[in-house]
């Protein structure tokens, strides 16, 4: 069943309901997506709510509004609301899964070169702490991870296969449900950082295959800053210790002894913005609104779109990588460095991002680059947009 696009009505509502396309382009939602208003309305909602009747009070009031944070994550990604927890950002909710593995000397991981740098230097510090060993898998001839060598890869001491779905530096969509069946059949764990795929594309947890996944509010979904979740299957719930717990995480029984709450929530704390989690729950329902697939293709639709129009413009390469691309699109211009780009662009009212080699070590250097300009694309933005940038790009030139 082929799935359609938004129509142009769908995309005249986004707009209408995001406040910042009337200000400036902005093609840097990898960073942070523009937030709709029904997202910004809870969250100062809730907030002037703590400003009347106190922070604990008006979370006591909220709880029904904070339980659909775990619903709207459940219905997103295929899985039951018990197995969501709600966590500060991405990176704390992949380090509660990362670190609450048993690692023990001897131990390896296996993962890719699209890896974030976030989760590559804490692979390092399990490797200092531990003394595990990392299996770098290469690329294939798309760009993409290489099913092949990743199988061959797994060996009788890999404990974890830990994959970036889409990259921060690039276009590619790896191949996270091929990556699943293999870790299935070795019987290995398998986390994938879902940061940039959230609200950006489908997922489905059971056609994906992954033990844990680990999202942001504040990128394609479109919910605040300082938000992000973790899904944790039932299947590895007591194979994965918190690193660290509190009275969220856990019921003190008595003097000298606690059990962890039977379900995700063990990897939360107690203490957390309320406003963020209800903002959060609010913008998943609202993507889910529109249909993640027709709002998946849209986005890649546009990526497309870019990558056509940018390899028209003498001077400009462009950088991505894979088999399967998204809204991310990443480019160089010859005799403008990344920096220069963006800050001409700036002053257009067009936003856009530099991804640097220190956030790609094991990427960009391999391939000569010192940085390139990240444009990342939403449903809300129009092929006018476009248009737009690419002839703001090209007077540079």
């Amino acid at each position: 069943m082929i799935v359609p696009s938004l129509s142009q009505q769908d995309v005249l509502l986004l707009r209408e309901e995001t406040p910042g396309t009337g200000e400036r382009i902005h093609f840097n939602n990898a960073g942070t997506g523009l937030a709709p208003a029904p997202v910004i309305e809870a969250v100062k909602q809730h907030l002037d709510l703590e400003a009347r009747i106190g922070g604990y009070e008006a979370a006591a009031a909220a709880s029904s509004a904070m339980d659909t944070f775990y619903t709207s994550l459940a219905a997103l990604v295929g899985c039951k609301p018990h197995e969501i927890a709600y966590v500060e950002n991405a990176t704390r909710a992949w380090d509660m899964a990362f670190y609450g593995i048993d690692f023990r000397e001897g131990d390896r991981i296996v993962t890719g070169r699209a890896e974030y740098v976030s989760n590559y230097v804490a692979f390092l510090q399990m490797k200092h702490r531990k003394g595990i060993e990392i299996d770098l898998v290469e690329d294939d001839a798309s760009g993409q991870i290489d099913l092949k060598a990743l199988k061959a890869a797994i060996t009788p001491r890999t404990r974890l296969i830990a994959l970036t779905h889409v990259p921060t530096f690039s276009g590619l969509i790896n191949p996270a449900e091929d990556v699943g069946e293999i870790a299935r059949a070795a019987g290995v764990m398998y986390l994938l950082d879902a940061c940039q795929s959230a609200g950006q594309i489908p997922l489905n947890i059971k056609e994906i295959g992954c033990h844990m996944l680990s999202g942001t509010g504040r990128k394609y979904l479109r919910g605040p800053r300082g938000t992000g979740f973790l899904y944790v299957s039932d299947a590895v719930l007591d194979q994965v210790e918190p690193p660290f717990i509190d009275l969220q995480s856990a019921n003190w029984i008595d003097e000298n002894s606690y059990e962890l709450v039977p379900h995700a929530r063990r990897f939360e704390t107690w203490e957390r913005y309320v406003a963020g989690q209800i903002g959060v729950g609010v913008a998943v329902s609202y993507a889910i609104g529109f249909g993640m697939e027709r709002l998946g293709n849209r986005i890649c639709a546009l990526g497309a779109q870019l990558r056509t129009e940018l390899s028209a413009i003498p001077g400009v390469t462009l950088q991505d990588k894979g088999q399967r691309k998204g809204g991310i699109v990443t480019f160089t211009l010859d005799g403008e460095t990344p920096a220069q780009v963006q800050a001409r662009l700036a002053k257009a009212s067009i936003n856009v991002s530099v991804s640097q080699a220190g956030s790609a070590r094991i990427d960009l250097p391999k391939r000569g680059l010192d940085a390139v300009v990240r444009a990342s694309l939403h449903a809300f933005n129009t092929e006018g947009e476009i248009e737009d940038f690419v002839k703001a790009l090209g007077n540079f030139h």
